[in-house]
């Protein structure tokens, strides 16, 4: 069903990575998502009517708000996808993740709401006709909801949208939430007991939980996440793949919105090498990145001393030493400077955020460490945190990895 609706209601589909067709397919299932939820909600407030069942029309409302969510999420794929103009040069791509949020919030107010009608049912309990029609809605209930669960993140993941994937994960809770309705329905309907205002009481808690997770995942991006690895990955490899390119190091990762990321890096590159083909192998990686990908990719051009002895007995020794005092520790741009007294041994070290309160004493420490190497090697550290989270220098020497250029 899913591909059917792509193929003959998104022009261009399956061209997905097409900036206007992911906007289609984002709005096609906003379109759904507000039609499934209407009907529901309206075939629930009837059954809530006719038996008197605060769970049903709680489980009314909350269809109400996801059709209330799902076109605060049209209007968000419809604003991020207006162009970049001058006041705001990244586009609009972060609209979505603002739309996101606006959702949960509304979510998170339907949901007190919710708990405060269902706890003076719990006070106050009244007695309700259950009858097969409720029964029947219900059952309905869960079977479109699990369509639309397995619709939105099929599409989803297809775009690759986050809001889709959270309105996924909404109607997967929503069966859940209906589920219990339901089960209240035939209790009362089979050994009459009074659960409603109970199980009521527990969809509006399950509401709360779920919209605090999405509030949550919505301000994540906007705060500035830690870049997902496996982008972090590919460029690292991709980059690597280029002849000439030793390293890379110093990446960032910034996220103006889904399909809208800007990249910067360092490349360490042979010093020895001619430097007018090394600013063409990075002019190439650039142009590959933005015209197969979409992405942005700013390059530094960094020359590594890769012909002097005491350089490369440097390097190996500083990059062993900082995995023994933590594997999470890396260094890079070392280079050395020999004068009439000492010579300086200068470099980068890379260390997570955990280890800053560390940052003197790990300098002393590599510091002993020279002198016990070399009398006079005199340590000049720069220390820096990552910032693509566990990703580091280490893990972005030379690989095997072929990329075929336009």
């Amino acid at each position: 069903m899913t591909e059917f609706l792509l193929s003959h209601f998104v022009k261009g589909y399956p061209e997905v990575n097409d900036p206007q067709v992911r906007t289609q397919c984002g709005n096609l299932a906003g379109m759904v998502g507000i039609l499934s939820n209407l009907l529901l909600s309206s075939g629930k407030f009837l059954a809530g009517l006719l038996t008197g069942s605060v769970a049903i029309s709680a489980d009314a409302v909350n269809n109400l708000s996801d059709a209330s969510s799902s076109i605060i999420t049209l209007l968000g794929f419809r604003l991020a996808a207006k162009p970049a103009d001058d006041e705001h040069p990244y586009g609009h791509g972060r609209t979505e993740y603002l739309s996101s949020l606006a959702v949960s919030v509304m979510i998170l107010m339907i949901g007190v709401e919710l708990a405060q009608t269902s706890f003076q049912k719990i006070l106050h309990p009244e007695p309700i006709s259950s009858g097969l029609l409720a029964v029947m809605i219900l059952a309905v209930s869960i079977l479109v909801k699990l369509w639309m669960a397995a619709f939105n993140r099929q599409v989803g993941k297809k775009i690759h949208s986050a809001a889709l994937e959270a309105t996924a994960a909404d109607s997967r809770n929503d069966v859940i939430s209906t589920s219990a309705v339901l089960l209240a329905t035939l209790l009362q309907m089979q050994f009459g007991w009074k659960l409603d205002g109970y199980m009521g009481l527990a969809v509006a808690i399950f509401i709360l939980w779920s919209g605090w997770g999405l509030v949550k995942d919505s301000i994540a991006p906007l705060l500035g996440q830690t870049p997902d690895p496996e982008l972090v990955r590919h460029i690292a490899d991709v980059t690597l793949s280029y002849p000439g390119v030793l390293g890379i190091h110093d990446m960032l990762v910034h996220d103006y919105g889904p399909g809208r990321q800007f990249a910067s890096l360092h490349d360490e590159m042979p010093a020895n090498a001619d430097v007018l083909e090394s600013h063409d192998t990075i002019d190439r990686i650039e142009k590959y990145f933005l015209e197969q990908e979409g992405l942005h990719v700013v390059i530094h051009y960094d020359p590594v001393v890769i012909d002097d002895s005491e350089t490369g007995e440097a390097r190996s020794f500083f990059a062993a030493e900082v995995k023994k005092i933590d594997p999470r520790l890396s260094i890079h741009d070392l280079r050395i400077v020999p004068g009439t007294t000492h010579t300086n041994v200068i470099f980068d070290l890379v260390l997570p955020r955990e280890l800053d309160s560390r940052t003197a004493e790990i300098k002393h420490t590599l510091q002993e460490l020279a002198r016990e190497k070399n009398p006079l090697w005199l340590c000049v550290i720069t220390a820096e945190n990552s910032f693509t989270g566990t990703f580091s220098s280490e893990k972005a020497r030379k690989a095997e990895v072929t990329v075929s250029e336009p």
